[in-house]
């Protein structure tokens, strides 16, 4: 479907995935129809783990509690939390949406490029749990449906009232004719917006997409891929894995640490957790701003004054909505103030950059639908 829309498609974590749709303009023209009206992402690839209990005696809350860093008993049922999973030293294992189905009964959604691992280290870190876990991650056709039209472009498929729905909260209902949807208002671009969950066969995945273009088709709807999924998430100062976050960095130097709930009692990774609070940092996630011509592309290095490595970007680009070259770099606490300058080397030449506050773009707050609401 996507190579019929004239995807340029890519190899991403094994899946054949689409980057960019030159036929609706590309990269840039994405990237601006979710931050000012809506587009659609098929994030399928994504990976789903379902860890419940049919007795409801807290098995699987004490087992999501063991492996990750946020508090799940504060969830209600209809609620999701980001979080986390940590390797014993503190380390990231990944990052997931954590969503609470049932009063025992949880909704992992993790990334593709880490499945199999992710899946193999959640069933060993659980089997000592009362809990059941089963991958779903084939199972459903994800849809991120992404922007400030969203809601009505999705409110025409459903019979479910969206507007009630909070930020990082959830329900089921009818979407497209089909029972039983799970409809999250999440995201991964900084907008408003909704994922959600239908079955996985190709005729109903490619009937609800073709509804959802349908439906869009007012607001100007496109169809979106990995390339403005990445600028749009680095826009906001959203994590992904292998970048800002990964095997080697822990919770508190990639500024996570509002998500991790170190007073809920023990979780993997927490002693250590405690043990590099105390010695202190080495480097901290920033935000940066080239100054002068060039893109701080991934892993370029970032240099003093004097030429001499400080640390590394993790993540760079040309910003649509901002205009400016942007990027995410790890650098020492001493040079992470605002203003403070660093330099990128791009193609063995130093170009100055500036440390500015992030996220990089936040979108206006509403009253409906408030940046965060609800998140813990």
């Amino acid at each position: 479907m996507h190579r019929r829309l004239g995807a340029k498609m890519v190899n991403f974590g094994g899946w054949d995935m689409p980057v960019e749709y030159p036929s609706t303009g590309g990269l840039v023209a994405e990237h601006k129809a979710v931050r000012g009206s809506v587009g659609v992402f098929d994030v399928s690839h994504m990976g789903d783990i379902r860890i419940s209990t049919a007795r409801s005696r807290g098995g699987a809350l004490t087992a999501v509690q063991h492996i990750t860093v946020n508090d799940a008993a504060k969830l209600a049922i209809g609620q999701a939390q980001y979080s986390a999973m940590l390797y014993p030293s503190g380390t990231f294992v990944d990052d997931v949406i954590v969503h609470r189905l049932g009063d025992d009964d949880f909704l992992l959604v993790i990334n593709a490029g880490t499945r199999e691992k992710d899946i193999n280290w959640v069933r060993e870190n659980t089997a000592s749990h009362d809990c059941k876990v089963e991958e779903l991650s084939d199972a459903y056709t994800q849809l991120a449906i992404q922007g400030p039209r969203a809601i009505d472009v999705l409110q025409k498929l459903t019979d479910v009232d969206l507007r009630p729905i909070r930020n990082y909260w959830f329900t089921h209902g009818v979407v497209c004719g089909l029972k039983n949807i799970l409809i999250a208002r999440t995201g991964y671009t900084g907008e408003d917006g909704f994922e959600i969950y239908v079955p996985s066969d190709v005729a109903t995945s490619e009937d609800v997409w073709t509804k959802v273009m349908e439906a869009g088709r007012e607001f100007g709807i496109i169809p979106c891929g990995l390339g403005s999924r990445n600028t749009l998430r680095l826009e906001a100062k959203m994590a992904l894995y292998g970048h800002e976050i990964s095997e080697n960095i822990n919770v508190w130097e990639a500024g996570l640490d509002r998500y991790c709930k170190m007073e809920k009692g023990d979780f993997i990774g927490r002693s250590e957790l405690e043990l590099a609070k105390d010695a202190g940092l080495t480097r901290t996630l920033v935000g940066l701003e080239m100054i002068e011509r060039g893109i701080a592309r991934d892993e370029y290095r970032c240099v003093n004054e004097q030429g001499e490595p400080i640390g590394v970007i993790t993540s760079g680009s040309p910003s649509p909505t901002l205009s400016k070259n942007i990027a995410l770099a790890y650098l020492p606490p001493s040079m992470s103030a605002i203003g403070t300058t660093v330099y990128v080397e791009i193609r063995n030449q130093k170009a100055k950059a500036q440390v500015v506050a992030t996220p990089f773009y936040k979108r206006a707050k509403k009253s409906a639908s408030p940046q965060f609401a609800g998140a813990v």
